[in-house]
């Protein structure tokens, strides 16, 4: 019995299927399949009832070993954990998840005076979903997460730090400009441009389509921020963004943003770690600053016809931070 088997098995009892479980251990499902079958012939004993192959099931023997393997992974994390956060404080090095567009358009107004005040202190930055990253923040792989949709969990704490809003935008010569009461019935023959298929944006247009009965035509997905912007503005599709990362195309006329009935628009941006975790000394250090420049930013949510020409207000860090390069 190995660790990689254990995890394999574990990852499809919380999956609820083997190519899930591939997806998340980054391998591939035969290969999952097989780790299985090793674990049932070292055992001697079927671990999983097969008679539903989309929903396999724990036999009496799986749900053992599913107890015991939790555990056995959890105890390897702590130790993981432990030397990590050792190195780390040796290395002086912080890891932080966050989503592409987050990471270009926020962080660096965080990172900027954090650096400044700890420059002995190397940072990583982890792109992903939210999902994947509060996985990694889970199993000790990076220490904070920046992220936008994070629900409550008991083992983490959650700060709300910015409150931007999703815009739909088109080029602004496209046939919708100037349509009034645009709803998504209205996006039924539009190419639509998707940044991750797995995102929790991904899954809020999905969950409005199919309210409105609407088929998603998805033209292209797992796009980066910079390349769908450039797109949507030489006319090859559409898009929903969050609002901070297209400030200036609208502001330059590159891009034009619609509003949408029918597809939520707030976009919360969460700092999240774990509780049961003694931070770092990097990490410490990382959230005095980001507290003293991040809070809740509450702004008034403007009348549905006005949103098109109303500027996000910037979080404080973001103007702490254009003070700072004004006065170099």
């Amino acid at each position: 019995m190995e660790f990689q088997q254990l995890e394999m098995f574990t990852a499809v009892v919380e999956e609820g299927s083997v190519s899930r479980a591939a997806e998340r251990v980054f391998r591939t499902a035969p290969a999952v399949s097989i780790a299985i079958t090793k674990l049932e012939e070292e055992f001697g004993s079927v671990l999983f009832d097969r008679s539903d192959r989309q929903q396999p099931e724990l036999t009496p023997s799986g749900r053992v070993l599913y107890s015991y393997a939790r555990r056995i992974l959890e105890l390897r994390q702590e130790a993981t954990r432990a030397i990590k956060d050792g190195a780390q404080r040796r290395q002086g090095k912080l890891r932080i998840g966050t989503h592409e567009s987050t990471s270009l358009y926020l962080l660096p107004s965080l990172l900027r005076p954090f650096q400044e005040a700890h420059p002995e202190i190397k940072t990583e930055i982890v792109c992903g979903t939210t999902e994947r990253l509060l996985r990694a923040l889970s199993h000790g792989a990076i220490d904070v997460a920046l992220v936008g949709e994070a629900t409550e969990d008991a083992a983490l704490d959650r700060e709300l730090i910015f409150r931007d809003r999703l815009v739909f935008i088109v080029n602004p010569a496209h046939r919708l400009c100037g349509v009034n009461g645009l709803t998504v019935a209205a996006l039924e023959t539009e190419v639509l441009l998707v940044q991750s298929t797995r995102s929790k944006l991904r899954q809020r247009l999905a969950q409005a389509f199919a309210d409105a009965a609407v088929p998603l035509n998805l033209g292209v997905e797992n796009i980066a921020i910079e390349a769908m912007k450039r797109m949507v503005s030489e006319n090859l599709g559409v898009g929903f963004v969050p609002r901070m990362c297209v400030e200036e195309e609208l502001r330059q006329g590159k891009l034009t943003e619609l509003s949408i009935t029918g597809v939520r628009d707030d976009w919360d941006l969460w700092l999240v770690r774990r509780k049961d975790q003694n931070q770092s000394a990097p990490t410490q250090k990382f959230l005095a600053v980001a507290g003293g420049l991040l809070a809740p930013v509450e702004f008034p949510r403007p009348p549905r016809k006005l949103r098109a020409a109303t500027v996000l207000t910037k979080p404080k860090a973001i103007i702490m931070a254009k003070r700072k390069t004004a006065h170099c």
